[in-house]
């Protein structure tokens, strides 16, 4: 546990950065509170802490308690939840509450407030998980609260383990900045762009918590390794660049992940189209799957690890690696530059001073990396060089993400992304959402993988459903794989690195999902200090 006066010295700088108004130092001597912890892994939320606003999809909620949770190895298990009863044609969900549970303010947690949470959620179209299937919730009595859906819904579990309880009486427009919940943790202060401090809800139902007192500090990577070094933190994201270094008094931590970085394809050719916005929509080049399939092929996978990773993660070749959802018949031996200079061929390109040609068509492309993210200028600048010597001239551009949304229907972008929920598959590669935000922004459709990801989403349960989820990547015939349409180049999965007090005990950190720094927080209510 880092020294009160340690953490005074930071808040102060941040104040002091921020041209706020100084005020009188507290006195450094003063007893730090028992069992508090300073942490860096980013993860504010600038639009605050509302559940029903999408706070609370990566790691622990903190303020607010869901029906399930997921445990170490993400099976989905009772939180607020005590039972929960689906009817054979799986468009009624039956969830029964604990008794015991209750909000901050000490009053009762009864399944009215879940109904209201919900059905409150359902109205904030495109801000919550989608609800879009839920027609109605009913609370029959304080305990029991009845769902009732359009259809089945195989996904539906995963929203009770996602949507952070409210309560209907005290739910406002200033929720998200004065948030109450049946969570571990109640707000004590919240200066945004500078620090978060939590401390234990008294009446939290899984309590007493052995760390009482959280203050999160918002710190770019630099800042939070500074800290880290002069002892002013006792959790910290580790930077990819900084995964081998040592520091003093803390220990590595490496927590497995569901989080994958490839490059997303514009799947249709220029014709002049564009967005709503004017965004153009289209590549030539990238409209062709040989193109798509030969960067796949070209890619070392293993040295992609050993080097942009620094040995942290592992090959990935689609997008539900190492999930119950992924289908093995996606994977292909990789660094064969062979095979894709065979496909390049049979589909009609050929070698012209270096630079592929097809008529009158070069293979030049614009691969964008967002700013700031070295793992991903990293891994772009590896796909530009196992090209170039099969003649795809690559140019590597890192651009802010306005900048990349503007510009990622008409150019490949080297995108992350990983979901503990199978409905991300649906999101990316689904027709129905072709310009959909970030979700397929190569404007991919195939009528066989709609196919695939409906019959997936109607399925009673998620067994019935996991058939279909790998169909959609390849049923043997269409797909959006590599042996299919060849929809994205997978490249790696990522291992999550962070720093920690040898004192501060994380138990057994749940996989990750995509989005290093925040989700470590998912079993925050099991973190002890196991020193004296």
């Amino acid at each position: 546990m880092r020294r009160l006066a340690l953490l005074i010295i930071v808040a102060l700088a941040l104040t002091a950065c921020s041209g706020a108004t100084s005020q009188p130092a507290p006195d450094a001597n003063a007893p730090a509170p028992t069992r508090s912890i300073v942490v860096a892994i980013g993860g504010e939320s600038e639009e605050g802490y509302d559940p029903l606003l999408g706070w609370g999809r990566y790691g622990s909620p903190l303020f607010q308690s869901t029906l399930l949770k997921r445990d170490s190895q993400l099976n989905l298990v009772h939180d607020l939840a005590t039972d929960v009863q689906v009817s054979d044609d799986g468009r009624t969900w039956t969830v029964t509450i604990r008794p015991d549970a209750r909000f901050s303010d000490g009053s009762a947690v009864t399944a009215s407030d879940v109904a209201f949470t919900f059905l409150t959620a359902a109205g904030t179209a495109g801000l919550a998980p989608d609800l879009s299937a839920l027609e109605a919730a009913e609370a029959p009595d304080d305990h029991t609260v009845v769902f009732r859906l359009r259809g089945a819904q195989s996904t539906f579990r995963q929203r009770l383990a996602t949507i952070g309880i409210v309560p209907q009486t005290l739910y406002g427009p200033d929720y998200a900045t004065k948030p109450v919940g049946s969570g571990p943790y109640q707000l004590v202060e919240w200066q945004q762009g500078q620090q978060l401090i939590v401390e234990a809800n008294p009446y939290y139902y899984g309590g007493p918590l052995d760390i009482e007192r959280i203050t999160f500090l918002f710190l770019n990577e630099d800042a939070a390794m500074n800290a880290a070094r002069a002892g002013q933190v006792d959790l910290v994201v580790a930077p990819r660049a900084q995964v081998d270094q040592t520091i003093e008094g803390m220990e590595r931590q490496v927590v497995p992940a569901v989080e994958y970085f490839g490059v997303g394809f514009p799947m249709v050719p220029d014709d002049g189209s564009a967005t709503a916005d004017g965004y153009p929509i289209g590549n030539d080049v990238t409209a062709d799957p040989a193109i798509r399939r030969a960067i796949a092929y070209a890619m070392d996978r293993d040295a992609l690890v050993r080097g942009v990773l620094a040995g942290y993660g592992a090959p990935a070749f689609g997008p539900a690696h190492n999930t119950p959802w992924h289908n093995p018949a996606v994977e292909f031996a990789d660094a064969d530059p062979e095979t894709a200079a065979a496909e390049l061929a049979e589909a009609g390109w050929e070698l012209v001073d270096g630079v592929l040609t097809k008529g009158d068509l070069e293979a030049r492309l614009t691969l964008l990396a967002p700013a700031g993210s070295a793992l991903r200028e990293g891994l772009a600048l590896a796909v530009a060089d196992a090209v170039k010597p099969l003649g795809i001239q690559v140019t590597v551009e890192t651009r802010t993400w306005d900048d990349v949304q503007r510009l990622m229907h008409a150019n490949p972008v080297l995108f992350g992304w990983g979901s503990h929920d199978p409905t991300e598959l649906y999101n990316l590669f689904h027709s129905s959402y072709v310009g959909q935000g970030w979700y397929n922004a190569g404007f991919y459709s195939n009528p066989a993988v709609d196919a695939h990801l409906d019959a997936a989403l109607a399925a009673p349960d998620e067994a019935a459903a996991l058939a279909a989820w790998q169909q959609a990547q390849w049923d043997g015939e269409a797909g959006v794989a590599q042996q299919g349409d060849a929809a994205w180049a997978w490249l790696v999965s990522v291992d999550h690195v962070y720093f920690r007090d040898t004192c501060l005990d994380l138990g057994e950190p749940q996989t990750g999902p995509h989005g290093h720094g925040w989700p470590i927080t998912a079993n925050v209510e099991q973190w002890t200090w196991i020193c004296p």
